[in-house]
């Protein structure tokens, strides 16, 4: 490590660093090395490497010897280029310490503002400002800072020390609070220091509290909030966070001064009109805390959200139109939509950060196509800006207009605030997010509201369909949180009056209670009283063009998972080109279908089951019939039954009764039945292939049931199906083989009847580990392969996914797992497996069709994993089909 570079200086003219570095710099250190470099007004500063962070930690943490003497070095660098001293009594530096990851974080880790003060460098600033009030505020504001991110001192501490003296003041605002009573409330806080602190009191050595709020930085990557982030995020741990240490400018200078958050573009629906919002007279963090409410940037921002506060354009003409032509030349620059931060210290504007900015799904498809057409992305990475994981928040239902409408006329809209995340969700009120998140964990919608959100309510936003606060801007937590993970969010609502004791918010008299239904419409800012009727969204326009484009760019099919017509119909308007796994199990549990079952299962002979077969066959077909006329010539691949015929039987004595009843069987009969049927284990028992060896009449009834509906079909409609018959949970070539014939046996007796060629495969779910060892065997046999994930999963890990959740979030927690194995694929374990039944079924047959059909088939991470092994096709459920095209063409443009 001796001769490792740990920090890089930016600004002044000259920066070590640029847009490039951002893996080792993070993105707010890489970009502002690259805005110093472009010439823009950026305070200097340098920047802590993520290596450091990950140093620091494998140190046990502790700090690589040489950091002490490249930081001393860094710090006179940027003393030079501010033109200040770092401790000086006449001419202070102060700095900012804040995190700075290579991918976005908002809020989730800390920051420490005017770092530098004591009582020494306090004074100096108040002479060298000529505003003693400003600088006594910003000394009590570090201290608090401070002494919460550094000393873990609760904020709660010193906002009761700051409302006990107003009250004895008299002050209502802490605007009116002079330099003599800042100083008297320093003294207070310092005393608490002291007192929460095991005595120790507050650091004045200005060196001393940049060394304790670089530790706290770097300590609070492993925080719980960046944790949970991180998981929800795929952000591994490994990557660390940088440190940016910044010269401080101040917005809270005067009415000359303000501080600002602005997008490029609408965050929210991917408008081209340049969004943000500012406070005259603050400090950074007041924008995004959400403490005081924002006033629009530009003039058509007001005019649109009918704001009486003057924006931007109009108190400081000069600097809007600086700050204009900066993020015109930033987006056009990084070829993106750019956040940005700012702050204009007594008329004049610097630059404090860019960085790609978060963005709603409606957005993210908007701008994506549109700077496509502006020719300033081409259409691959047009594709590659919309995460497949955000196309969930395109595909499900919005508020009906009408019932919206009507809603209204009722007066059904309970309050209006800032519509700071579009989208729309119905579900209960709750207060708190651990109440939130409990409740989620039961299954149930939940909408919290708050007064305002703060990064440790991370995981009950994540839990929420929805959250409203009472207070903060389109740029606040809660909005910038929300649009990241594509929550509806509706904030400033300030006629919210929230009583998390009784349980109760309040509008005007209007009192709603903890557990009513509410719902929200967060592309309007508005909440309704109950529920408001829901439609299916529109997908032409934008989403078609990202469609199509990713389509071009993908080399891996795309069927689904279905066995309904409905789902079939959904599937294919979603772009299915297939049907992956028709799971006929699920067509025998009918009202009208399940006496006969019984009945089959019930029969003591094969004449008995036969006869009861014959009976289901005209059922069968009908199904069958119904999936190939909406699937036209796409294949669909049929899977025989597959699960142990018990589940088809009676389990309450009730149901016992009036099967009895039914069937003309005696309870005894059906009891001795049952018994005979029940397993220890039947995952792992009779069922798949062995039933078709046990009872081979079931499998045959099927299979002349699918050649049948082809053959009927192709003369209905003039278009051959394509049926793929699929023989679940084989293990051995014998298997494939005897089921093979009886199948090949019954299209042989149906299919020469028709003048209508039927091109058909028979082939088989790979799903158990001896399957993937033995595929070259069993390739011999089969003419396909569908990896069903699910059960290969549960058999190489010996876990049932239906008793797993009591044991693998803490296994996620510890890390023994980085992902539920039953969402995303575990690479190294099944994975292996599905590499290596791929590679062994193509030494046979090199064209072998080869396909994955468990629930990781609508995983973007799996499916890259599928890519990979050059697969034929992914299946997936219904509504993930579009996730799952743009996850394929994802994997085809990162290979």
């Amino acid at each position: 490590m001796a001769n490792t570079k740990w920090v890089y200086d930016f600004g002044g003219g000259a920066s070590d660093g640029d847009a490039s570095m951002k893996n080792l710099l993070g993105g707010k250190g890489a970009n502002l090395a690259e805005m110093a470099s472009l010439g823009l007004p950026v305070p200097p500063g340098f920047t802590i490497t993520t290596a450091l962070c990950t140093a620091y930690y494998d140190l046990g943490r502790k700090y690589p010897e040489e950091l002490d003497a490249q930081l001393e070095t860094s710090l006179k660098t940027l003393e030079a280029k501010a033109g200040k001293e770092f401790g000086s009594a006449t001419n202070p530096l102060l700095v900012s310490v804040r995190s700075g990851a290579r991918a976005s974080m908002p809020g989730m880790m800390d920051t420490v503002l005017n770092l530098g003060l004591n009582d020494t460098t306090a004074e100096g600033l108040a002479q060298l400002s000529g505003d003693r009030r400003f600088a006594y505020d910003s000394y009590r504001r570090f201290i608090q800072m401070y002494s919460n991110v550094v000393l873990n001192i609760t904020h709660d501490v010193f906002e009761d020390i700051l409302e006990d003296f107003k009250d004895l003041q008299g002050y209502e605002l802490d605007t009116d609070m002079q330099a003599e009573d800042w100083q008297e409330v320093i003294v207070k806080y310092k005393a608490a220091v002291v007192t929460h602190n095991n005595g120790k009191p507050f650091p004045e050595d200005p060196k001393d509290q940049l060394w304790g709020a670089i530790g706290a930085v770097f300590g609070s990557w492993m925080n719980d909030r960046a944790i949970f982030y991180r998981k929800h995020n795929d952000i591994p741990a490994s990557w660390g966070t940088a440190v940016n240490v910044q010269s401080m400018v101040f917005g809270n200078m005067g009415d000359t001064s303000a501080t600002g958050v602005a997008f490029t573009r609408d965050p929210g629906t991917g408008e081209n009109l340049f969004y943000g919002e500012y406070l005259i007279n603050a400090q950074g963090e007041d924008v995004v805390a959400g403490i005081r409410t924002p006033a629009p940037i530009s003039k058509a921002r007001a005019a649109e959200m009918g704001s009486d506060d003057a924006p931007l354009e109009v108190t400081m003409p000069d600097v809007y139109k600086q700050l204009t032509d900066v993020a015109d030349k930033l987006e056009k620059h990084y070829r993106d939509m750019q956040d940005i931060e700012f702050t204009v210290e007594e008329g004049k504007l610097y630059m404090l950060q860019t960085r790609n900015g978060k963005r709603t799904a409606q957005a993210a498809l908007a701008m994506a196509v549109e700077m496509c057409k502006e020719g300033l992305i081409t259409e691959n990475e047009a594709v590659l800006r919309l995460e497949p994981a955000q196309l969930d928040q395109l595909l499900h239902p919005m508020i009906d207009q009408d019932a919206k409408a009507a809603a209204t006329a009722e007066g059904r809209v309970f309050v209006k605030g800032l519509p700071a995340s579009p989208g729309a969700a119905i579900g209960k009120i709750v207060f708190d997010s651990d109440e939130a998140a409990d409740a989620a964990a039961k299954g149930e919608d939940v909408i919290l509201i708050r007064i305002e959100t703060s990064p440790e309510d991370i995981h009950g936003m994540h839990a929420s369909k929805a959250i409203v606060t009472a207070r903060g801007g389109m740029t606040s937590h809660a909005a910038v949180v929300a649009r990241g993970m594509g929550r509806p969010c509706v904030c400033g609502a300030g006629s919210l009056r929230i009583n998390k004791e009784l349980g109760e918010v309040s509008v005007a008299g209007e009192t709603l209670k903890r557990g009513d239904i509410v719902t929200v419409d967060g592309a309007t800012g508005e909440v309704f009283k109950g529920r408001v009727a829901m439609i299916e969204p529109d997908l032409s326009g934008d989403f078609a063009h990202i469609m199509e484009w990713a389509d071009k760019a993908r080399t891996l099919s795309v069927r689904t998972n279905a066995e309904t017509p409905a789902d079939v119909e959904v599937a294919k308007n979603f772009g299915a080109e297939g049907i992956g796994l028709c799971r006929t199990e699920h067509m025998f549990f009918d009202a009208d279908r399940i006496p006969v079952v019984r009945a089959m299962i019930l029969a003591s002979s094969e004449k008995g089951r036969k006869e009861a077969l014959e009976k289901l066959l005209p059922m069968q077909r009908s199904d069958f019939e119904a999936i190939f006329r909406i699937m036209g010539d796409k294949p669909c691949n049929i899977r025989l039954l597959d699960p142990p015929l018990h589940e088809f039987m009676p389990h309450s004595d009730e149901e016992m009764a009036d099967v009895a009843k039914g069937s003309g069987v005696s309870i005894e009969v059906l009891t001795h039945r049952a018994s005979e049927l029940h397993e220890s284990n039947p995952m792992l028992g009779h069922r798949g292939c062995r039933l078709g060896v046990t009872y081979p009449e079931i499998y045959e009834m099927q299979a002349r049931a699918i050649f049948e509906a082809a053959v009927n079909v192709a003369k209905e409609t003039g278009v051959a199906p394509v049926p793929e018959v699929m023989i679940p949970l084989v293990a051995t070539k014998a298997e494939v083989a005897l089921m093979k014939a009886r199948i090949v046996k019954m299209a042989e007796a149906v299919l020469p009847k028709s003048d209508i060629k039927i091109d058909y495969l028979v082939g088989t779910m790979i799903e158990l580990p001896r399957a993937a060892l033995r595929a070259a065997d069993i390739a011999q046999e089969a003419e396909f392969f569908s990896f069903g994930t699910n059960d290969l999963t549960q058999t190489t890990l010996g876990i049932s996914r239906d008793d797993a959740a009591r044991f693998l979030g803490d296994y996620e927690k510890q890390g023994i797992y980085e992902k539920d194995p039953f969402v995303t694929l575990d690479i190294e374990g099944v994975g292996e497996l599905v590499q290596m039944g791929t590679e062994r079924g193509r030494s046979v047959k090199p064209d072998l069709k080869i396909g994955i059909c468990g629930e990781h088939g609508g995983d973007p991470a799996s499916i890259a994993f599928c890519h990979k092994l050059g697969m034929s096709y992914v299946s997936c459920s219904p509504y993930r089909v579009p996730v799952a095209r743009l996850a394929a063409a994802h994997a085809a443009l990162k290979a």
